[in-house]
């Protein structure tokens, strides 16, 4: 990296090195945690006695605990350490602020054993990867803004004058995150544990999406892309194989990756257009996500004989190739007649976990063998368990997504099959798709418990090499950059500059053309399609006209992290706008026609609380997708306007048990009941845990007036009910639940959390038929 305009002096600098090491080791932690939690949870696919009839144990709560605990604890804590390592060294400086850095990790620790308390009390959202109450999504917030300015005010005060690669995505996952998850969780409080999201039904899905796919973007992969760029050619010997190749890699993929979330909800009730801007930038995330994977492998070109004995270099390469699996298999099932088949299949589950396994885990423990014995002054305690580490997790992960794709596919074929011409479903119980998967969910088991003994591996490995070892914080000798200096090298690019230049025209120019050209008229259409050809040619043409222009203002562009900063956050922002804007704007229950949700009851509202916190949509869709066999499985398929009053919506993502969109009076109020006490009592051969504690806990009816007044200032046509309205409606619904019961010989309080749910699952469907008045005849 260049040095330009320093000092005569030099300084030495001392790196914070001991928050590194606190990260670090919480990681190691947590990630044990959250693989151990998966384990467990994967194994109850099979055995489920291995619920013990407690609700803290049940599925639908541990599950949001090992994916919260595998992100935002496990992943998080390596990203932060890798970070602020690889930071401080390429801008050659000691964090900004020590005492912002240990309240970011002590804030972030307990974020994680808020959510590891919460998450099994069923205090949930009911939204993936967004499960957590109100008050923690404030405190991740703030120490998410914590973070923000402890790493910006590292890049204000740095030595380096150039912003390397790395710091790109660190910058990109900053901004991108802080924007993806406010958005998501804006939401109205209840009570100190209870909120209503403000998006419902397609505007919620739409919205969900757009966060729960940009967080593996930019929560999974951009930060991990930018530790690869520092560390891998660190542990190589090598430089970056591109730099010209990084730059394209990073823009088109913070750009394009935002624009994908859609790709989640194929064959839905999310209109046409949104899922066709799903499918086509997730097909064109092929380009930038393999150059990545590519610059990456290529990086390691006359470096290669070190595999054989250096155990980094083997988690590196292999971290690498998952990262280009993965990228290579998302957008694949972006094609909609590939997602037909895969959608709310295991398949989506194997996908999932060769990105967070293969390249966030394999990753992570490359970079903390390499970083352990530089921390600790001293040599890793054995090279070969670390080999022995790598290959045990290399054949577990092997064997977990070879079951997957053999369960997803499986269950995949039986489900959509059709016999006699097409007219009848081939395989009509759902539950012989259970049967027909279990072997491989048990292969799953094994995969996964063979990675966690890799990863146990590993944490004893490193507790053997740090012991008794002495910790101590890296050193640079630095030329420091005058105050007044810095001044003069970040205004010479100004915002004019920045924004007014040929490479943001013409970028500028291109996106409003392929708009005009995708969502156009016939005419228009026509002019954006030529318009985005003759701008491509301008800008080749440009470019090897005048290059050497382009690069200056890119290098001046690097040198000033305000600018950068603002370019980045507003390439991640347009995706999300386009798509959301108009969803939230348009699709509104006034101006629906077809089908509109009826709204619930007041105790209906209860049951669908208690639906949420128990985590029913784990395993459980409500949404009938426009394919032939969901409509022959399980009825007409699912209209927007259907879920329009569903704060938060409920489509689901994963089907281990059948879709319950239209599950309202299909089985009587008893069948509900053995259902809940027992499942195999009604469904020979579910997986489904029972939950007895339903029948003897209190549903949350002195919690509806709040809760429905919240509702009503969302948006649902809620009457002004008193209190005490509220009460007797629900407690009269429930007396005539709890009648038909008792008719059928079985018996629950008026006021159980059995009672609400029943409620609740009997009134799914229902909706009324609405035709614009334009359409209607004179």
């Amino acid at each position: 990296m260049r040095m330009t305009n320093m000092t005569e002096g030099k300084t030495t600098v001392e790196f914070d090195d001991a928050i590194v090491r606190m990260f670090m080791l919480a990681s190691v932690f947590w990630g044990a945690v959250g693989m151990l939690v998966g384990v467990i949870i994967a194994a109850m696919m099979n055995f489920h006695q291995l619920h013990f009839n407690l609700e803290w144990l049940s599925f639908g709560r541990l599950r949001p605990l090992h994916t919260n605990a595998s992100i935002f604890a496990f992943v998080g804590n390596m990203m932060f350490a890798g970070i602020y390592y690889s930071t401080q060294r390429l801008c050659k400086c000691r964090l900004a602020s020590d005492r912002l850095s240990r309240i970011h990790f002590w804030g972030w620790q307990t974020i994680i054993v808020l959510a590891a308390i919460t998450l099994p009390l069923g205090l949930s959202r009911g939204m993936e990867y967004a499960e957590l109450i109100w008050p923690i999504n404030i405190l991740v917030v703030l120490i998410w803004v914590v973070f923000a300015i402890n790493f910006f005010w590292t890049l204000a005060v740095r030595n380096e004058p150039t912003l390397y690669v790395a710091l790109w995505f660190y910058i990109a996952t900053i901004v991108t995150v802080a924007m993806l998850y406010i958005v998501n969780h804006l939401q109205i409080p209840t009570s100190l544990t209870h909120s209503y999201p403000i998006f419902a039904g397609v505007q919620g899905a739409l919205v969900q999406w757009w966060y729960g796919h940009n967080a593996v973007a930019f929560f999974l992969t951009t930060p991990i892309l930018g530790i690869m760029y520092y560390f891998l050619p660190k542990a190589a010997g090598r430089p970056v194989y591109s730099y010209r190749l990084s730059v394209v890699h990073f823009w088109s993929l913070v750009f394009i990756y935002i624009w994908a979330g859609p790709h989640h909800l194929l064959n839905t009730a999310l209109p046409h257009w949104l899922q066709m801007l799903g499918v086509l930038f997730s097909l064109m995330l092929w380009a930038p996500s393999w150059g990545g994977m590519l610059n990456g492998l290529l990086t390691l070109r006359g470096a290669w004989h070190k595999l054989r004995y250096d155990p980094v270099l083997k988690f590196f390469a292999a971290g690498v190739t998952f990262y280009g699996m993965a990228t290579f298999e998302g957008p694949l099932l972006s094609i909609r007649a590939v997602n037909a088949l895969a959608h709310y299949t295991d398949w989506i589950i194997g996908h999932v976990h060769s990105g967070t396994l293969g390249w966030n885990s394999l990753m992570a423990a490359g970079m903390f063998y390499w970083m352990a014995p530089r921390l600790w002054k001293t040599k890793l305690y054995s090279v070969q368990l670390a080999n022995i580490h790598f290959w045990i997790s290399l054949v577990g992960i092997l064997l977990y997504i070879a079951a997957m794709w053999v369960s997803g596919i499986t269950q995949g074929v039986m489900l959509n099959s059709r016999a006699e011409g097409g007219t009848v479903l081939a395989y009509t119980q759902f539950v012989e798709t259970l049967t027909a998967i279990r072997p491989a969910m048990g292969l799953r088991v094994i995969g996964g418990g063979l990675f966690l003994l890799g990863w146990l591996i590993m944490g004893y490995n490193l507790y053997r090499t740090i012991k008794g070892a002495p910790a101590v914080n890296g050193t640079m000798e630095v030329y420091e950059r005058d105050r007044s200096d810095t001044l003069a090298i970040e205004g010479t690019i100004n915002t004019r500059r920045t924004f007014l230049n040929a490479p943001v025209l013409y970028t500028v120019t291109g996106i409003v053309s392929l708009s005009l050209w995708m969502f156009g008229g016939d005419l228009i259409s026509l002019l954006g399609l030529l318009g985005s050809v003759f701008i491509v040619l301008g800008a080749v043409v440009h470019f090897k006209a005048a290059g050497a222009h382009w690069n200056d203002w890119y290098e001046q562009l690097i040198g000033n992290w305000i600018p950068f900063t603002a370019l980045t956050f507003i390439a991640a922002a347009i995706g999300g706008a386009f798509q959301i804007i108009p969803t939230v704007t348009i699709y509104r229950a006034t101006n629906l026609e077809d089908r509109v949700q009826v709204p619930y009851t007041p105790l209906e509202l209860a049951g669908r609380d208690i639906y949420i916190a128990e985590g029913c949509y784990t395993c459980h869709s409500q949404m009938i997708r426009t394919l032939t066999s969901d409509v022959l499985r399980y009825g007409d398929y699912s209209r927007l306007g259907e879920s329009i009053y569903d704060y938060p919506f409920q489509w689901g993502s994963k089907r281990t048990g059948p879709d319950l969109a239209r599950e309202g009076g299909l089985r009587g109020d008893d069948w509900h009941f053995i259902h809940m006490i027992d499942p195999r009592a009604t469904s020979e051969g579910s997986n489904m845990p029972a939950y007895p504690w339903l029948a003897t806990k209190t549903a949350p009816l002195d919690a509806l007036p709040a809760r429905i007044r919240v509702q009503r200032f969302l948006g649902v046509p809620y009457p002004e009910w008193s209190p005490e309205e509220i009460r007797e409606m629900a407690l009269e619904q429930a007396e005539e639940i709890v009648a038909r019961l008792e008719a059928a010989g079985h018996y629950a309080r008026a006021d159980s959390q059995m009672v609400a749910l029943i409620a609740y699952l009997q009134k799914l469907g229902a909706s009324e038929s609405r035709t614009m008045a334009a359409n209607e005849p004179d």
